[in-house]
């Protein structure tokens, strides 16, 4: 057994890179993995990106860190350029998508408490959601590998079945609803299963928070920042939150998040409700621009749907070749599920042999997140690789 310092709270797998290019990790012997796992959604412009990594060395040498006592011209900088791309009149930078979470929420339970109505503190939340790993974020799931060993946690989050609005119209127009100030939900899945939101209830709860008055909270820590193909998921919808989650990509691996919010929203955001040390250094603003530099590129997007609609099509081909294994494809962009019949987690675990690196997922789903930056010959190679695994791969069964 390795002897490590390291708390023991992650099953790491065998894979050790040292060197990351392009769409490919190494490790210190130089073996290969294509990855289609991208750090889980983060690394956008693959590894090594030069625009990105000019930008955080030419920031590095300059100033790195002074904290929010200070201006920082960076941040507004930043700030304004996210609020031209989006819905939002203001942003609250932060170092991860649980922490924009978190202030998503003081946001919108400061809203109510501003507007003279702090009994509409519940946020209403939605079957296997996935917002972090803080103790607020925890409790908004109803995932038990999440919650166990926490509890008892926070109440004020209520969890209704995922793409039900009826359930939703159903509790607001129940004693519940009175309590309620907003919903929080993500328009794609990410570690439930890839299950994106139906138009009906994206758009239903759109319809009902207008209703009554309390706030559309979207997640898009791991769907944002052009994964589905437009810069934010909710776009496709024909919606706009109140107030926008966002993380993962928009750093291109350096650890930064935001909270973006309309002014309404953000009413109750005064001097000294909230805060951060590092959220919003200069290196962090360095590394989002250079990331939003290559993403608002007019032919960025296209090329990121003309690769997805190449990768689920490929996809697609390949399943009837090994149908006990596979099911369906399921997703938006390059945020794309393969449905398994059997454990998922075991088959990436097997495909890491074949040297292709994927996320599993609930519902027995494998998650292909490559960068943004995938071509052709990687999708090819995804495919040959999967492929490849599948005619290897021994099903688990159960005793």
């Amino acid at each position: 057994m390795t002897i490590t310092a390291l708390m023991p709270v992650y099953g790491r797998c065998e894979v050790e890179p040292v060197r990351g290019d392009g769409c490919y990790l190494y490790d210190a012997q130089g073996r290969e993995w294509l990855d289609f796992a991208s750090g889980i959604a983060v690394n956008l412009l693959g590894h090594t990106h030069p625009h990105l990594v000019g930008a955080i060395q030419k920031q590095a040498a300059t100033l790195m860190h002074t904290s929010n006592l200070y201006k920082v011209p960076a941040q507004a900088n930043l700030a304004q350029r996210l609020v031209d791309l989006t819905f939002a009149d203001t942003v609250f930078f932060t170092n991860s998508g649980a922490e924009a979470v978190e202030c998503a929420v003081k946001t919108c339970r400061s809203h109510h408490f501003a507007a003279g109505n702090p009994e509409k503190f519940r946020i209403l939340t939605f079957s296997n959601a996935f917002h972090g790993r803080t103790m607020a974020t925890i409790s908004a799931t109803n995932q038990e590998k999440m919650r166990q060993g926490f509890e008892p946690l926070p109440d004020w989050f209520t969890v209704l079945p995922f793409n039900d609005l009826a359930a939703a119209e159903a509790a607001m127009a129940s004693e519940l609803g009175g309590s309620v100030g907003g919903f929080l939900v993500e328009p794609v899945q990410g570690e439930g299963g890839i299950r994106p939101a139906t138009q009906e209830f994206l758009k239903g709860l759109r319809a009902l928070a207008d209703k009554h008055g309390i706030l559309l909270i979207l997640d898009e820590v791991q769907c944002g920042v052009g994964r589905t193909g437009t810069l934010f998921a909710h776009e496709q919808y024909g919606i706009t939150p109140d107030i926008m989650a966002i993380a993962k990509g928009i750093g291109g691996g350096f650890p930064v998040g935001a909270c973006l919010a309309t002014e309404h929203a953000a009413s109750g955001m005064i001097v000294g409700r909230h805060g951060s040390t590092y959220g919003g250094n200069p290196l962090a603003m360095a590394a989002c621009e250079a990331v939003l530099d290559v993403v608002t590129e007019p032919a960025f997007l296209g090329h990121v749907n003309e690769m997805s609609a190449r990768l689920r099509a490929a996809l697609e081909q390949m399943i009837p070749n090994h149908d006990e294994l596979f099911d369906h494809v399921r997703g938006m962009g390059l945020m794309l599920g393969l449905k398994l019949k059997s454990d998922s987690r075991a088959f990436v675990n097997h495909a890491r042999s074949h040297g292709i690196l994927t996320v599993a997922a609930g519902d027995n789903v494998v998650r292909l997140l490559p960068p943004l930056i995938i071509e052709e010959h990687h999708i090819r190679e995804c495919v040959d690789k999967l492929s490849a695994a599948a005619r290897a791969y021994a099903p688990a069964v159960a005793a």
